[in-house]
């Protein structure tokens, strides 16, 4: 009888002595992303849900759906929301008017690389945790580095050249579009190569990477250097807040940790696809039109309303909005400096 007790004793031990991940139920999440799976962001992504199997040890695992398989662009947010997906990762300016504190980010203020568009995004992120995402557990964001506009046998060297051009644009880059005097179109990129193919657009304003990274670069012409005014695109990745909440504290703080890390993965790779943008860009005969300094500082002031803009539409929501475009304004100078 008694060595039956001690062997009892020694097992009941030696389970106890078993690492979490073997005692510990398997949580399993869901991540929709729009990207093809061939994109480089996609592929961090991927890389983000193999990164938290590793470190928690199994106990977190991920499924991942790109593509829109699981939730399309514009879907996405209300799709994590919903608990379609747990996770989600999709662009804010696909949801226009939703996000008004973090639109600021998304304006064209000058930005020269997705480095620091997204140190920006998730400065700004930390430093005001707008109540618009209260429905949700953002994991960080990233954004892309300098959107241009890009033509399809239509140069536009001049502002008087945008006038009346149906461009693809969303969010804010569709509201500089117009403010510009173009014609903007809303579409996700996943539709934007075809329009432009068929003549539907004459063209769009987006990042260098996205010539390849869309083929871009197979239907358009021109890229017209417009840095004075160039704009990002802020990415979110979110997950669902029940299912956040129910993830212990400890896997909590393995994945708030791998987002720090991921977030600047994001910003460093959309610099890079931006360069093989431009390579690809060349290679299908590509060509850039330069802006001077004074056809510059036209466009800049002709964009400068979407500024005040912003600051009346976010004061009238009661969100402090030029304390919010001031200190973006002052982050960029900062991040653009390095």
């Amino acid at each position: 009888m008694k060595k039956i007790l001690f062997s009892i004793i020694a097992l009941v031990i030696g389970f106890s002595a078993l690492p979490l991940s073997a005692n510990a139920e398997t949580i399993t999440l869901t991540y929709s992303n729009f990207f093809p799976p061939t994109h480089v962001q996609s592929k961090l992504a991927q890389a983000w849900c193999d990164e938290v199997e590793k470190r928690t040890d199994g106990q977190v695992r991920v499924s991942y759906f790109p593509g829109g398989t699981l939730t399309k662009a514009k879907q996405c947010y209300d799709g994590v929301v919903e608990g379609i997906s747990d996770i989600g990762l999709s662009a804010l300016a696909y949801s226009r008017g939703r996000f008004p504190a973090m639109a600021a980010v998304d304006l064209p203020l000058g930005y020269k690389s997705g480095a620091a568009a997204t140190k920006v995004a998730n400065e700004v992120f930390e430093k005001f945790t707008p109540k618009e995402f209260d429905d949700v557990a953002p994991m960080y964001f990233h954004a892309h580095g300098p959107g241009l506009l890009f033509t399809a046998k239509n140069q536009v060297k001049t502002l008087e050249d945008i006038n009346g051009l149906k461009l693809r644009g969303t969010g804010n880059s569709g509201k500089l579009i117009k403010t510009l005097g173009g014609a903007p179109v809303a579409m996700s990129m996943p539709d934007s190569y075809q329009a432009i193919r068929k003549g539907v657009v004459s063209g769009g304003m987006y990042p260098m990477e996205s010539n390849k990274g869309w083929k871009m670069a197979e239907v358009v012409d021109y890229c017209t250097l417009d840095f004075p005014v160039a704009y990002t695109t802020t990415f979110f990745v979110v997950m669902n807040k029940s299912k956040w909440n129910s993830i212990p504290t400890d896997l909590q703080q393995i994945i708030t940790e791998i987002n720090k890390e991921w977030a600047v993965k994001h910003g460093q790779a959309w610099d890079e696809s931006d360069a093989a943008g431009k390579e690809f860009f060349v290679s299908k005969g590509g060509k850039f039109i330069t802006m001077s300094e004074s056809e510059g500082n036209i466009w800049k002031e002709k964009a400068s309303p979407m500024m005040t803009e912003y600051i009346k539409k976010t004061d009238s929501k009661g969100l402090k909005g030029k304390e919010i475009l001031d200190f973006t304004v002052s982050s960029l100078a900062k991040c653009n400096s390095k």
